[in-house]
């Protein structure tokens, strides 16, 4: 260093001093101080609202009572009086079959009848005179004993004959079918001149839906949501044919005997429906919705928003007994503070916030950006779900 230099340190040495002083307690006051920074927090809004859990299926629309009218006797059709839609009352004639062979069936049986009557009183006067032979000792008992026989046997004789000719006259009835009850034929399943055979099984003939403005939805609910399903819920559907619309129903009846398809188990549930306005017709597919619990003007959010995992990061705690299963770090005003809480209904998409302290603006925190995962499994899956912003998951 020459001269000149050494006269200027010299010259300057307090203000050097000094000013490495500054730089010295500069430096140490930011290696002891720690650097604070603020956070950004990740939220979710609560809304208020009504939440509804619900169970979907699908089912067929039927009146609740159908009955199928057959036939007892066989024979061609020879007149039919009802078609489709058409509206009987019981004992209105549905139709007649060809009734020649049942007349003449009839007119058999009455022959047989009336044979059997006159050998029953020839049988009958018979008998009466042997018995007074026999009191006059004028034949021998054996004798009057065989008349009485021959009697007996001509008296069951009559009574064959007569269930005959009563059976014949009552399968010639059976030739005009009538309506069994009130009701809208659904189905004609013959026509004019067809040949009824009912030799080995009733055919059909017809379909008497009993009352249309009563139906029933037969719907196929799966063994993990029938326990949920009670009798007298409410239940909403719509139809293709006023897909705009909504229909309402009452759960009426829960089956207990199971049918399985393609391994999952299925329960019928049994939904009466009003059908006043005979909108609906049998045979539509009805698309189901049972409303298993529900809950108006309350707290809820997304639930995506109760997957945080720890405080840490987010709010001090003390001991163990507060965590975000009940409680929630809500952000208010600028500060993060605990509520208190419990889950009320769970749809899926939306959860229900019971608590008294929840006010309108309050937002749940769910993560920081830049929070870590506290595990190197599942909160690795849900940072990347989350572009990196929070750092918890269900456990």
């Amino acid at each position: 260093m020459n001269n000149k230099a050494k006269n200027w340190v010299l010259r300057h040495k307090w203000w050097i001093i000094l000013v490495v002083a500054l730089c010295t307690c500069v430096f140490v006051f930011r290696t002891k101080t720690p650097q604070t920074t603020k956070k950004n927090f990740v939220t979710m809004d609560i809304t208020h609202g009504d939440v509804s859990q619900t169970v979907t299926a699908t089912g067929e629309i039927m009146p609740v009572n159908t009955v199928s009218v057959g036939s007892q006797v066989s024979g061609t059709i020879e007149e039919i009086f009802v078609d489709y839609n058409s509206l009987v009352k019981k004992g209105d004639k549905l139709l007649t079959i060809e009734p020649s062979v049942l007349q003449a069936s009839v007119d058999e049986a009455k022959a047989s009848l009336d044979s059997a009557k006159s050998q029953r009183n020839f049988a009958k006067n018979e008998y009466n005179r042997n018995k007074t032979l026999y009191n006059e000792g004028f034949i021998a008992r054996s004798e009057m004993e065989q008349s009485q026989t021959q009697y007996e046997q001509a008296e069951s004789a009559v009574v064959r004959a007569q269930s005959q000719y009563d059976k014949a006259v009552t399968n010639l009835g059976y030739a005009t079918i009538v309506s069994p009850v009130d009701g809208t034929v659904i189905s004609r399943k013959v026509d004019k001149g067809q040949t009824v055979a009912a030799s080995f099984q009733t055919p059909d003939l017809f379909e008497i839906a009993e009352d249309l403005t009563k139906m029933q939805i037969e719907t196929a609910v799966s063994e993990a949501d029938i326990g949920m399903i009670k009798n007298g819920q409410s239940v909403t559907f719509t139809v293709d044919a006023y897909s705009s619309q909504k229909f309402e129903g009452t759960v009426r009846q829960i089956r207990l005997s199971p049918t399985t398809t393609s391994n999952v188990v299925v329960y019928t549930v049994v939904i009466d429906v009003d059908n006043s306005d005979l909108k609906l017709m049998p045979g539509m597919t009805a698309f189901v919705t049972i409303i298993v619990n529900s809950a108006s003007d309350t707290w809820k959010a997304n639930n995506s928003a109760f997957l945080l995992r720890t405080f840490d990061g987010i709010i001090d705690v003390s001991g163990d007994s507060i965590n975000p299963t009940n409680h929630l770090a809500i952000q208010r005003d600028g500060k993060i503070i605990l509520v208190p809480y419990s889950k009320g209904i769970v749809t899926a998409t939306e959860t229900q916030i019971i608590s008294d302290e929840i006010k309108d603006g309050d937002k749940i925190v769910v993560g920081y950006i830049g929070q870590k995962s506290s595990s190197k499994t599942g909160n690795a899956n849900n940072n990347r779900r989350n572009g990196g912003m929070m750092g918890g998951g269900p456990r």
